[in-house]
């Protein structure tokens, strides 16, 4: 027959090998015994836990993700839109993150809404849409301050995606096309100013020199005569033009003076 000893020795046996627990080296052991918890959070590697003296809450220390639900948010021009956002975070105290809070992750996920909506709520449609990146620091420094009792720590904050009211939509759509239509115009206008300018120049040059307007007949004849047409051109100076007006001037002024006499 089996004695005794031989039977406790296989109980103490088997009852050792049930208390050995193995942590992988992103996990941490949180041992309660007789419901006081160890000073020390245990892990990675091999560890004992004499149940039922002890108990061992096991807390991951890898970055989890967070995706928090669509909320409903009234910026501060009356703007009713919905924001969703997604939170990186990892635990960076096992002990706090069981003895402070009952579930962190839980914990977490609601502060993470209500700041949510309260942050984006003090701000504007345009700033919303715009300045994404300044928003997501402040809800990651928000959600981080608050966090840190509880042992987490929250990395990074994105707010994904802002549904817009199809009216709104429209809105926007209507005030970007106005938008470019006035940078069109403001172009086309800095443009004939620049054109204007330059004729400008031109004209003086043309003018302290009279034979470059006769070179530029030339041009045009040349440009007119490129394409097959049947325009025929006769260039008339400007020169003559003038003379035949100083002519009708004095023959004008002298028939007054006739007629008044």
């Amino acid at each position: 027959m089996i004695g005794l000893p031989l039977i406790a020795a296989i109980f103490i046996g088997l009852y050792l090998i049930s208390s050995i627990k193995i942590l992988a080296e992103y996990e941490r052991g949180v041992i309660f015994r007789l419901g006081r918890m160890l000073p020390r959070a245990k892990g990675p590697g091999i560890i004992l836990v004499f149940a039922p003296l002890d108990r061992i809450v096991r807390v991951s220390l890898r970055v989890d993700t967070l995706e928090v639900p669509a909320q409903d948010v009234v910026t501060r021009d009356n703007v009713s839109v919905k924001v969703n956002a997604v939170i990186f975070f990892r635990v960076i105290d096992p002990k706090l993150a069981i003895l402070e809070v009952s579930n962190f992750l839980f914990a977490t996920s609601q502060l993470a809404q209500t700041t949510l909506r309260s942050v984006l709520g003090e701000v504007d449609l345009d700033e919303l849409l715009s300045e994404r990146e300044k928003l997501n620091l402040r809800l990651q420094s928000i959600l981080d301050q608050h966090t840190s009792p509880w042992g987490v720590k929250v990395n990074m904050v994105e707010v994904k995606q802002v549904d817009l009211p199809e009216q709104m939509v429209r809105a926007i759509a209507k005030q970007a096309e106005a938008e470019r239509d006035r940078r069109a115009k403001i172009i086309h206008a800095e443009g004939e100013y620049m054109a204007a300018e330059k004729l400008a120049m031109a004209a003086e040059t043309i003018q302290k020199q009279p034979a470059a307007l006769q070179l530029r007949y030339l041009q045009t004849l040349v440009e007119i005569g490129v394409e097959k047409n049947t325009t025929i051109v006769f260039p008339l100076p400007l020169d003559i033009l003038s003379a035949l007006n100083s002519a009708l001037t004095t023959y004008s002024k002298s028939k007054d003076n006739r007629a008044g006499s």
